[in-house]
C-alpha cells in the first residue's frame, strides 16, 4: 500500500497517541503504532493494553489498502526533524518493508505484522451505558481533579477519578487521603445514575487531547470499559474496578470559621516561607486573629525559620492550623477564583476550600487534612 500525507500534520497525529506507547513493554508490537489504510482514511493506533489511543486522517493520494505496525520512536524522531513537506509511504506488506520518501531523500524501515496488534475490547451491550457532552466539560473536570489522585498499589480505586452522573448534575471526584477534590456541573445529567472509576493515566492521555477539540463527546462504557469518541479521536480503556470510598462522609459539615483569602498572595507567601520548613514534614502553620493571616515555617534541626503576614477577612476566634505546604499551594492553584473561603472547625479536622464567587453551573469543593503543630 502507498500513500501521500503531509509530514506535520501526521506527525501531530502520532504525537496526540504516542503517550500510550510504552518504551519498556515486554511485548514488541506494543512499541509499534498499528497503520490501517481502507478507502482513502488512515486510521493510527497506539495501545499499552490497558489504554488504546485511535487518531485518523482522511488522505487523497491511496494506492492499495492493509494494515502494518510501523516502530514507534524511529518514525516519531524522524518526522520532528522534517519541514512541513508531503511525504510518500511506500509500504511492501509481504516482506513489511517501509520506505518514506521525500524530494530529497528516502528513509528505510522494518514494520511488523498488523495482525498481531491487540484489537480494541468490545462494549457489553447488555451492560452498556451512553451520554454526550461537551469536551471543554469533561477537560474541566480531569483539569480539577487529577491532582488529587493517588498512586496508592494498596487501593487501586484511589489511582483515578470517580465520574458519577445521575438526573441532577454529573460529579467529578479525586482524593489521594490527604487532599480531596469535588468537582460537579449542575449543567450536565442523564436520564440514568450511574459511576466509573477513570484510571489517572488515560485521564492524562484525554486531558492532553480534549484541549484540541471543539465540539461534543461520545462516552460509552460498561463495568470493565469505557470509550470516549471525539472527531478524529477515540480512547479505549480499562476501568479501575472497585467501589469508590463514601467521599461525602470525610467532609466536615459544621464548620463555624470562615475565612477569606486572597489565593495568589497566600500561594506566593508558601513559595518563599515553605523554604524554610523541615524538609521531611513540609509543615507551614497558618495563624489567624481578626484581619490578620501569619503564614510561618521552621526547622528546628538547622535553626531557620520564617513568617509573613497577610489580611484576611474572618471574625471568629482566633485559630492555629498545620498544613503541608506543598498540598495547600495544590489546592490553591486549582480553585478558580481569586478571593477563597477556607472553612475550618479546628485544628484536628479537615479545611475546606471554595471559591468565594461560584462559576454559574460549576460547584467546586477542596479539602485537605491537617498536620499536627508541634507545640
Amino acid at each position: 500500500m502507498k500513500f501521500v500525507v503531509s509530514s506535520s500534520e501526521l506527525l501531530y497525529h502520532l504525537q496526540a497517541v504516542s503517550r500510550v506507547v510504552s518504551s519498556k513493554s515486554t511485548i514488541p508490537i506494543l512499541e509499534n503504532f498499528l497503520f490501517e489504510l481502507e478507502e482513502g482514511k488512515l486510521t493510527i493506533t497506539a495501545s499499552d493494553l490497558e489504554s488504546t489511543m485511535v487518531t485518523s486522517m482522511n488522505l487523497d493520494n491511496t494506492e492499495g489498502e492493509g494494515a502494518i505496525a510501523i516502530p514507534a520512536k524511529i518514525l516519531l524522531e524522524t518526522l520532528k526533524k522534517f519541514p512541513e513537506q508531503p511525504i510518500t509511504l511506500d509500504i511492501a506488506l509481504d516482506t513489511r518493508a517501509i520506505s518514506i520518501v521525500t524530494d530529497k531523500g528516502k528513509f528505510s524501515v522494518v514494520g511488523l505484522n498488523g495482525d498481531e496488534f491487540p484489537e480494541i475490547p468490545q462494549i457489553d451491550e447488555d451492560k452498556a451505558s451512553r451520554l454526550q457532552l461537551p469536551a471543554s466539560l469533561v477537560l474541566e473536570g480531569i483539569n480539577k481533579t487529577l491532582f488529587a489522585t493517588a498512586d496508592d498499589e494498596l487501593r487501586p480505586v484511589m489511582n483515578g477519578i470517580l465520574i458519577e452522573m445521575s438526573p441532577e448534575n454529573m460529579t467529578f471526584v479525586a482524593s489521594d487521603s490527604h487532599k480531596l477534590v469535588r468537582y460537579q456541573r449542575t449543567d450536565a445529567n442523564t436520564e440514568f445514575s450511574s459511576s466509573f472509576i477513570l484510571p489517572k493515566k488515560p485521564a492524562s492521555f484525554l486531558k492532553n487531547v480534549l484541549v484540541k477539540e471543539d465540539g461534543d463527546i461520545n462516552i460509552e462504557f460498561d463495568d470493565k470499559n469505557a470509550f470516549f469518541q471525539m472527531e478524529n479521536h477515540k480512547l479505549a480503556c480499562r476501568l479501575v474496578e472497585g467501589n469508590y470510598p463514601s467521599y461525602n462522609a470525610v467532609i466536615p459539615q459544621d464548620n463555624p470559621n470562615k475565612i477569606i483569602i486572597n489565593r495568589q498572595d497566600v500561594v506566593n507567601t508558601l513559595g518563599r516561607v515553605s523554604l524554610f520548613s523541615n524538609q521531611a514534614s513540609n509543615l507551614v502553620k497558618l495563624s489567624i486573629d481578626g484581619e490578620d493571616l501569619m503564614v510561618s515555617a521552621q526547622d528546628i534541626d538547622f535553626s531557620i525559620s520564617a513568617y509573613e503576614k497577610l489580611s484576611c477577612q474572618y471574625d471568629g476566634e482566633p485559630i492555629e492550623i498545620g498544613f503541608k505546604s506543598a498540598f495547600l499551594a495544590e489546592i490553591l492553584d486549582n480553585i478558580s477564583s481569586e478571593e477563597v473561603v477556607m472553612e475550618l472547625a479546628d485544628p484536628a479536622r479537615a479545611g475546606i476550600f471554595l471559591p468565594l464567587e461560584k462559576n454559574g453551573p460549576e460547584d467546586e469543593l477542596m479539602l485537605l487534612m491537617p498536620m499536627m503543630i508541634n507545640a
